[in-house]
């Protein structure tokens, strides 16, 4: 019987509580990490009591003067022993002697590797090797082995895990989808029922001016037929005659505009409920742009100061709806971001919204490589990530519609979108993630993590255009949207 008093024993495996307590972001240091060492001048017994007290050790770790040397699996020792005379050559002899045959290929992760990706590494192996255990290096001089049968088996969980999320996430987003689709047409119904009254009021105002000059005229000729009269300048005093004819006229213009007003904002509020739109349709970008800050108005006159700077755009074929939805999120993340910065001494919160039309074979107006260097934090700023796209059309003021653009443009032209502020811009580490469903950094009731997810859905999936994230901490954000002009 061999004396099992000194071996070393290891931690019990996984339990299923333990494994359901994984996540998707779960390492392999939360799984069993088996360190059992031998040196490489230990005889191979050692290996076979550690082995014999220890059932559920997938191996052991090999060291060569207390430095890393390499592994041996209780599969491939049980191998070698089982061959003729294999007990009297290696059990009996260094174990250097028994790794010399019976060395594989190692597969060796830090300890922060993902579970799903190193199972996913480990199943890649070839056949052979497919059951050999993990290595993972704990520290640079502290390694461990992982059970491949448990490391699979923590990989199911955390696949099950993904799925039962992936549900949630996506009847989520069904019913936040099927909450804007009815907010949609209650909007819709409301701006029906507004307009008519409104279209009313608007189309009389011209009769009561009108009328209110004909009246004004009449009174003025009664005025010279009777002449001067003591009662008639007593009430002219009484009901202030003269501040009335003055007034008048300025209640009636301020009836005019207040009416156009409510007009523009019933024609916005139509623009952005076309939400359940199923047919691509020529809209004027400018208008969805514009509807949007009207509706946003009541928001926005507070401190926050707006540039926009248009260019000659052709009508683009599109849901107008949905691409008001995609505005309306970013600018109102935009100023969320500016919030806190508004009672910074000196500092105008300020949002600029560009447009143009570019020439881009890809469609990508910015290198991958540029890219990268941004996401990185490598102090690229917007301006030079642009530096290699071929403008078309040069920004105008009043951003006027140029009906011949549509004509002139080639077939790899582009409407780019860009909606930028001056806020604290965006860390590297959330940038990476700012487009996943349900990802959110406002405070719990604040923000749901839809609004990119779905803002990027609309952009990429609806209209098989590009979304763009540009953004250095400290000098603000931009996103920029390309719609193909189809």
């Amino acid at each position: 019987m061999l004396n099992t008093s000194c071996i070393e024993r290891p931690a019990p495996p996984l339990s299923q509580a333990d494994l359901g307590e994984l996540s998707l972001d779960s390492t392999l240091v939360e799984l069993s990490l088996y360190a059992f060492n031998v040196e490489a001048t230990d005889l191979g017994i050692k290996i076979s009591q550690m082995l014999e007290a220890n059932p559920l050790l997938p191996g052991v770790i090999l060291t060569d003067r207390g430095e890393f040397a390499g592994m041996i699996s209780r599969r491939r020792f049980l191998e070698f022993l089982s061959r003729p005379f294999g007990r009297e050559l290696f059990l009996k002899r260094p174990v250097r002697a028994l790794y010399r045959f019976a060395q594989t290929e190692t597969l060796i992760f830090p300890s922060n590797t993902l579970i799903v990706d190193a199972a996913r590494k480990s199943l890649l192996r070839s056949k052979e090797l497919l059951y050999e255990p993990i290595v993972v290096q704990v520290s640079p001089q502290n390694y461990s082995l992982v059970d491949v049968h448990e490391l699979l088996v923590a990989q199911s969980n955390i696949h099950e895990l993904a799925t039962k999320l992936l549900r949630q996430q996506t009847q989520s987003q069904l019913i936040q989808t099927e909450k804007l689709a009815s907010l949609g047409q209650m909007v819709a119904g409301v701006a029906h029922e507004i307009r008519n009254p409104v279209t009313c009021i608007s189309g009389n105002l011209g009769f009561l001016s009108n009328y209110s000059k004909d009246i004004l005229q009449l009174l003025t000729a009664y005025e010279q037929i009777v002449g001067p009269s003591a009662q008639i300048d007593e009430l002219k005093e009484d009901i202030e005659f003269d501040f009335l004819q003055e007034d008048w006229a300025e209640i009636l213009k301020s009836m005019k505009v207040s009416s156009e007003r409510l007009t523009e904002l019933v024609t916005s509020l139509h623009t952005f409920s076309h939400m359940d739109e199923t047919h691509l349709k020529e809209s004027n970008i400018h208008e969805c742009i514009d509807s949007t800050l009207l509706i946003m108005k009541n928001r926005l006159k507070y401190g926050f100061k707006v540039v926009k700077t248009y260019g000659n755009l052709p009508l683009v074929k599109c849901y107008s709806g949905q691409l008001s939805q995609v505005f309306m999120n970013i600018v109102s993340n935009a100023m969320d971001a500016l919030e806190d910065l508004k009672g910074t001494k000196g500092f105008v919160p300020a949002i600029t919204i560009q447009t143009e039309v570019i020439n881009s074979a890809d469609g990508d107006c910015v290198s991958s490589e540029l890219i990268q260097n941004y996401v990185l934090g490598d102090g690229v700023g917007p301006r030079k990530l642009r530096q290699n796209a071929k403008l078309l059309s040069s920004a105008s003021p009043n951003g006027d519609f140029s009906p011949e653009a549509a004509g002139k443009n080639p077939n790899n032209a582009w409407i780019a979108i860009r909606i930028a502020d001056n806020g604290p811009g965006i860390a590297p580490e959330i940038q990476r993630r700012i487009f996943e469903t349900f990802f959110t950094t406002k405070p719990a009731g604040k923000g749901t993590g839809l609004g990119l997810a779905i803002t990027h859905q609309i952009v990429t999936e609806k209209h098989k255009g590009k979304l763009n994230l540009h953004s250095t901490p400290g000098t603000g954000t931009e996103f920029e949207i390309l719609l193909p002009l189809i």
